[in-house]
């Protein structure tokens, strides 16, 4: 049991001190040895837990998505709306979500699937839209599919603008604009008033989903 926690213990440290190599270089510039010199491992252990730096940077990759939960809500527009939220939070909050994120938005990147992370989000856009149109919350010319991929892609260039300007410091700020501005032309205005995007609603969702992993 000892060696077993401690097998994860050292897979855990190799992955942040990749993560942290591939958010400050990039993929294309970042080494094998970069990161071993930053996880203070042998080659030999990076070795037995993951087979190249390509391996490594998608794993840095899936950790995107891992233990992402959106709580349930009677609207569904706000559970689109919770999901930007806290995926917002957790870049300005989790070194390995930012790694993530830098490495699926290198177009240097040869060699990964940067993609999984893209369709991803996409689904689970679409999935809250097709429900909340069912439920009546959007407008009739909304079509899912489509709201989803421009919700996506509108997001992936607001937070990379933020990341170069700010270093994410103004993300919640520039995120909260581009719903203000997205919203009254995908949202019933009925719905559409009730919907919360304040920054007190994000540390709220956080605090709730960090006491439930507990």
């Amino acid at each position: 049991m000892a060696e077993q926690e401690r097998a994860v213990r050292t897979r855990r440290t190799i992955l942040l001190a990749a993560a942290k190599v591939f958010q400050e270089r990039g993929y294309k510039a970042a080494t094998i040895a970069e990161i071993l010199s930053e996880a203070a491992v042998t080659k030999g252990a990076l070795y037995f837990h993951f087979s190249s730096k390509e391996d490594l940077a998608q794993e840095v990759l899936s950790s995107q998505n891992q233990d992402f939960v959106v709580p349930d809500c009677p609207s569904k527009v706000q559970e689109v709306v919770d999901a930007v939220l806290l995926h917002t939070h957790r870049l300005r909050t989790d070194s390995m979500v930012r790694a993530a994120v830098r490495l699926a938005m290198d177009q240097l990147a040869d060699g990964l699937d940067r993609s999984a992370a893209f369709v991803r989000w996409r689904e689970l856009v679409q999935e809250r839209l097709e429900k909340a149109q069912a439920q009546g919350e959007l407008l009739p010319h909304i079509v899912p599919t489509e709201t989803a991929d421009v919700v996506v892609g509108t997001y992936a260039g607001i937070q990379s603008m933020s990341q170069a300007l700010s270093d994410y410091q103004d993300l919640p700020a520039r995120v909260n604009a581009l719903l203000r501005h997205l919203l009254p032309s995908i949202v019933v205005p009925s719905v559409l008033a009730s919907v919360d995007m304040s920054e007190s609603r994000t540390l709220k969702l956080h605090d709730e989903l960090t006491a439930q992993s507990r």
